[in-house]
C-alpha cells in the first residue's frame, strides 16, 4: 500500500469509519437535528452546524490544493454563515461535507507518492508539503469532531 493510501485510509476512518481514537465525525453526528445543529450553548463559539460547513470548506480547500491551486479562505469561508436552518438544510449540508470528503479522499488516495513532499501552492514563502498537510486535514477533522461531541453532550 502506497503512502498516500495509507493517508487517504486514515482521512476515512476520521470521518466516516473505523478509527482508533473513537467515534468518527460521523458518528458523532448520528442524530444530531437542525435545532440542535444551531443550538449555541457556548456564547461566542461555533454550532455543531457552523463547525460542518468549516470542515466541508477545509476538506475543498486541500482539494483544489492537490489540483494545483493557491487556495486561501477569506473568513466568510472559512466558516460560511448559516442562512437556513431547515431540517431540509441540515441534510443538504451534510449531504455536501459527505460528498467533498469523499472527494478528497478519492483525490488523496490517487496520489503518487512522489507528490508528497513538493510544497504546497499558496501564498509566498509557503513552507510545508502535501505530506504534512494531509496529515494536518485529519488531525483537523478529529479536532472538530471533538468539539462537535461536546457541544452535542450540552
Amino acid at each position: 500500500m502506497s503512502e498516500a493510501a495509507r493517508i487517504a485510509d486514515q482521512l476515512r476512518r476520521a470521518f466516516d469509519g473505523v478509527a482508533w481514537h473513537g467515534d468518527s465525525v460521523f458518528e458523532i453526528l448520528e442524530g444530531v437535528t437542525a435545532a440542535r445543529a444551531t443550538a449555541r450553548p457556548i456564547k461566542g463559539a461555533h454550532t455543531i452546524w457552523e463547525l460542518v460547513l468549516h470542515i466541508a470548506a477545509w476538506d475543498g480547500a486541500v482539494l483544489r490544493r492537490l489540483g494545483g491551486a493557491a487556495v486561501e479562505l477569506s473568513d466568510a469561508e472559512n466558516f460560511p454563515p448559516v442562512t437556513d436552518a431547515s431540517d431540509a438544510a441540515w441534510r443538504r449540508a451534510l449531504a455536501e461535507v459527505r460528498r467533498v470528503h469523499e472527494k478528497l479522499v478519492a483525490a488523496v488516495a490517487a496520489l503518487p507518492d512522489s507528490r508528497l513532499d513538493e510544497i504546497v501552492p499558496g501564498k509566498e514563502g509557503a513552507h510545508y508539503t502535501f505530506y504534512y498537510m494531509l496529515h494536518g486535514v485529519v488531525q483537523h477533522e478529529l479536532y472538530h469532531a471533538g468539539q462537535i461531541a461536546i457541544l452535542k453532550k450540552m
